[in-house]
């Protein structure tokens, strides 16, 4: 069961989403809240000078500049989790983006679940970034929520996208304590082969599932790559799912995180909360 999230509350992009979203899942699971704001040290202000009191001092400054920014973001969050009643607490950094990435790395790996913001591609923001480092760092599931989301959050009905692969199976347990409570689980398979002779083919996840006491239904599609993203959205939008569960594939590259095409797509494109294990 999550009875430990964490929140990432954007300090440069519309919050209304994820404060929401993230409040509405603690109250539901009577569960505690760890909002964690970042205010961005513009990278530039570390290197005004080399050495010397002078660059600490007005580092220094820029930093609590960006905590204040923090701290603003934060009080519109502690507002609305007041008048929910839930347990929550609140964490304003002000750190360059590195520096931050890092920061909310390590937090979300000691919480049962991150909850973050869909990147926005029309917006050049660090907050934009921090998500797919969290999905990297976190070592746990991140559940993404649409820039478009508003209301409280639900997961009554479930897609589960499944390719067989490590990342889609650690998405599945993951997802545990949501597939338990969906009033509805359906399994998603985009064009499956030979399943009849694969270990982890959907079938065999349908069985896996029923001993677990949850009852699915599969669907089989076909799609072109460049296809699958919209595929799987269009699917979504028709079976009416409140959740969709995936692998979030990437890898580093040159110390860059590089995701994967699929999951790229469905971050730039999202409709419907997602819950990603990398």
């Amino acid at each position: 069961m999550y009875k430990d999230i964490l929140v990432h509350i954007p300090t440069e992009r519309p919050m209304r989403a994820v404060i929401e979203g993230s409040i509405s899942l603690a109250a539901n699971l009577n569960a505690h809240l760890d909002a964690v704001a970042v205010g961005y040290v513009a990278t530039s202000a570390a290197y005004v000078m080399e050495g010397g009191a002078a660059v600490a001092a007005v580092f220094e400054m820029e930093r609590e500049r960006a905590v204040e920014r923090a701290e603003a973001a934060l009080a519109v969050f502690k507002s609305e989790a007041t008048n929910a009643g839930i347990s929550y607490a609140c964490h304003a950094l002000g750190a360059i983006p590195a520096d931050a990435a890092g920061s909310l790395g390590e937090m979300a790996r000691l919480h049962d679940l991150s909850v973050v913001l869909q990147p926005d591609p029309s917006q050049g923001s660090f907050d934009n970034d921090v998500p797919r480092e969290i999905l990297f760092q976190a070592g746990g599931p991140v559940l993404f929520l649409p820039y478009t989301f508003r209301g409280a959050f639900k997961a009554n009905r479930i897609g589960i996208c499944w390719d067989g692969s490590r990342l889609a199976a650690r998405a599945v347990r993951d997802a545990a304590p949501f597939l338990a409570r969906a009033a509805e689980t359906v399994i998603i398979t985009i064009n499956e082969t030979d399943a009849a002779s694969s270990e982890a083919s959907a079938s065999s996840l349908a069985k896996h599932l029923r001993r677990r006491g949850l009852a699915t239904r599969t669907v089989a599609l076909s799609a072109t790559r460049a296809d699958i993203q919209p595929t799987i959205l269009s699917l979504a939008a028709d079976e009416g799912l409140d959740l969709l569960v995936m692998g979030g594939y990437g890898h580093s590259r040159l110390q860059e995180r590089v995701l994967g095409g699929v999951t790229r797509a469905m971050l730039e494109a999202m409709t419907v909360p997602t819950l990603m294990s990398h």
